[in-house]
């Protein structure tokens, strides 16, 4: 399967751009729902998590309280270390299997923390959505109803907007948003990806 990484800062419009790839027919694999999913009520990481950081993250209805073990590992190097060390193979593993199984001609990975954790192998090719801070920042705080001092401490904690662009095969700027002037160019990748798809099908 020939695989395409998407990835991006906080609020530079993954998602979005993701679903538009979705819309032409493009199996997309999203790291973040398969992080929400590891985690279900029932699944092991939740009993391990709950086992290692007490009861009082898990919430009244067996779900975990994802805001407060945020909360807890933010400021402790350990505990995050702790946390990754658990859920990024199940996670990594889960992201080969559905990528592997995918039916479409090539294959979306959606990975925010693509560059951070060092997952760029994973794909064939790296597409970074590009946005500047400011944008970010802004489109953040009126997504998530954060303060901008919030904000800026999740930008911090990414890898920054140099890092993703060095790591870039191609990079979409998303800063203007608009869909007539996202289409055509979400086009133009996805007719570029069904060649490299096509060519690489046909050397196996």
């Amino acid at each position: 399967m020939y695989v395409v990484a998407i990835t991006g800062g906080i609020g530079s419009g993954k998602t979005t751009i993701a679903n538009q790839f979705a819309e032409l027919g493009i199996d997309v694999v999203d790291a973040d729902v398969i992080a929400r999913e590891v985690v279900e009520p029932g699944a092991p990481a939740l009993a391990a998590i709950a086992a290692h950081f007490g009861p009082d993250v898990i919430t009244p209805d067996g779900q975990l309280d994802r805001r407060g073990l945020r909360e807890r590992v933010f400021s402790d190097p350990d505990a995050k270390a702790w946390l990754n060390a658990l859920l990024h193979p199940l996670i990594r593993q889960e992201m080969l299997r559905r990528c592997a199984a995918a039916r479409s001609p090539y294959c979306l990975l959606v990975v925010p923390l693509l560059v951070e954790n060092k997952l760029t192998g994973l794909a064939n090719r790296v597409l970074v959505i590009d946005v500047d801070e400011a944008t970010q920042i802004e489109r953040t705080c009126r997504r998530d109803g954060v303060s901008r001092a919030q904000a800026q401490a999740i930008l911090a904690a990414q890898a920054s907007r140099a890092e993703r662009l060095a790591a870039a095969d191609d990079v979409l700027d998303n800063k203007n948003g608009a869909p007539e002037t996202i289409k055509p160019r979400i086009l133009a990748l996805h007719e570029t990806y069904m060649a490299f798809a096509s060519q690489q099908a046909s050397q196996v």
